[in-house]
């Protein structure tokens, strides 16, 4: 292993900092040891194809808290809206376009910035990326002017794409018994900041002015840029033979010609339609007939869905041992129950409706991993460009948010069988086996068979060719 450092003199203090490039080149990868060509990266976090990184709890955990925290910035202004009619002076009206302009500009993120993770190094993708976003958001919490703001907001959504690379990145750093774990982790920390962000917000915003909220913000991003380059570990880059429009073009082909995603897409789009609508229509229920219940007591509510959140990362030790389609199947009759719990009882007593919310969001959790982990299976290369279907199939079904969904996600799933093979549309084959484990053995087992009996054809072939050289031929036989 040969490596090549370039230095550079700085009088007598040895090296500039600025300039050193130590790289490590094994043959198969040069392996920098600086981030954006000066930026230092610690030793232990440098990769190494002979020692590969071990995904802990630890950095599953710190994963999920980054995902916790930068997620958050698009929900902060969702309950500052009234605050924020009062200090630029314009209507409701007017302020309701920010929400809008976030999820737009973190659309576009989607689309354009996450399929970057099966191009470049994560590391400093993500460094960059929460970097930018803490720097935007100084930008909200000093503008006086309400054009700049929402501006500044749409741009914030578009670099808000960091928990998105980190999905793809947990799935790649964990080992296979344990993907489904780690990515329940990192969706929890995803959802648990899309509940906290609107807690603190309004209680903040409540006792405090608006600006306090995002002066919060900045304070959390820094802390996870830090704690980011402290241990966030490095990783090559993939497709280093493509270029970034090639990824894109790829990313399209796969979302229309690729069976499995095309399915899950559409069981995700019908799901995510529902669940949205069920917090949607919350608000009405619990503020009409029989319970009047006031604004802070209907956000209590959000406490549910956390409590459910956190249960999440323990149905990912489920999918580890189930087929994927098979925990998603379980996912959908769940949700199916609890769907059918409020609305048979959701109006007569709110025990339904807690019940109804904890299960709900239990439910989806599961089916989003499970989701996931089957479709992260189709391309390790490929991987950020698949979770960014996911996420924008996801998307989608927010917008929609209607009720058609409850008649169309389970007919998705059934279409194709949980053994089918990659490349068909319907059908199913392969049995019925729901243990990952089982069905694993019998792939190792069918392979074993396949190399025999091509071992024992060759030997075969040999033997035949072996008699053709003894035989003689016949009319020297005859002729003898």
């Amino acid at each position: 292993m040969a490596v090549s450092i370039a230095k550079t003199k700085v009088g007598a203090s040895g090296f500039s900092p600025e300039f050193i490039a130590a790289k490590v080149e094994d043959g198969r990868d040069i392996i920098p040891s600086t981030d954006f060509g000066f930026l230092p990266i610690p030793k232990r976090l440098r990769y190494d194809p002979d020692k590969p990184f071990h995904f802990g709890l630890l950095l599953n955990v710190s994963f999920g808290f980054a995902s916790t925290f930068v997620v958050a910035n698009l929900y902060y202004c969702q309950p500052l809206l009234i605050e924020f009619s009062r200090f630029f002076d314009v209507t409701y009206g007017e302020v309701s376009l920010i929400p809008t302009l976030i999820q737009a500009g973190y659309a576009t993120g989607l689309m354009l910035i996450s399929p970057l993770g099966d191009l470049v190094r994560r590391r400093q993708l993500i460094l960059l990326l929460v970097f930018m976003s803490t720097t935007l958001t100084i930008g909200l919490a000093l503008t006086p002017n309400l054009r700049v703001f929402e501006a500044i907001c749409f741009l914030i959504g578009v670099v808000t794409v960091t928990p998105q690379i980190l999905m793809p990145l947990a799935a790649d750093l964990a080992t296979p018994e344990r993907r489904a774990s780690a990515l329940s982790v990192v969706l929890s920390g995803l959802m648990l900041g899309v509940l906290t962000a609107r807690v603190l917000a309004g209680v903040i915003g409540n006792f405090n002015t608006w600006r306090i909220v995002y002066f919060m913000a900045i304070g959390i991003q820094c802390l996870v840029m830090v704690g980011a380059y402290f241990v966030l570990p490095d990783y090559p880059a993939k497709n280093r033979d493509l270029t970034y429009f090639k990824i894109l073009y790829t990313m399209v082909k796969y979302a229309v010609t690729e069976p499995l995603v095309i399915q899950t897409a559409l069981i995700n789009i019908a799901s995510s339609a529902c669940f949205t609508s069920f917090w949607v229509t919350l608000t009405f229920l619990l503020g009409g007939p029989p319970y009047y219940y006031s604004t802070l007591d209907i956000g209590l509510f959000g406490l549910v869905g956390m409590f459910g959140v956190l249960v999440g990362p323990l149905t990912g030790r489920l999918i580890d041992r189930l087929v994927p389609w098979y925990a998603t199947m379980v996912a959908t009759l769940v949700l199916l129950v609890f769907q059918s719990v409020q609305t048979a009882a959701g109006g007569i007593n709110v025990s339904a409706v807690v019940i109804a919310c904890f299960g709900l969001d239990v439910a989806r959790q599961m089916q989003q991993v499970s989701l996931a982990t089957a479709v992260f299976s189709i391309s390790t290369a490929a991987r950020a460009r698949l979770n960014a279907i996911l996420i924008l199939s996801l998307f989608i079904g927010q917008v929609m948010g209607t009720s058609v969904g409850t008649e169309v996600f389970l007919m998705m799933l059934l279409l194709r069988g949980p053994h089918c093979p990659r490349n068909h549309w319907f059908g199913w084959a392969g049995g019925f086996e729901a243990r990952k484990s089982v069905v694993e053995a019998r792939k190792k087992d069918n392979g074993s068979l396949e190399v025999n009996q091509t071992d024992s054809s060759r030997q075969g072939e040999k033997m035949d060719e072996r008699l053709v050289k003894h035989t003689p031929p016949r009319d020297a036989s005859n002729a003898a």
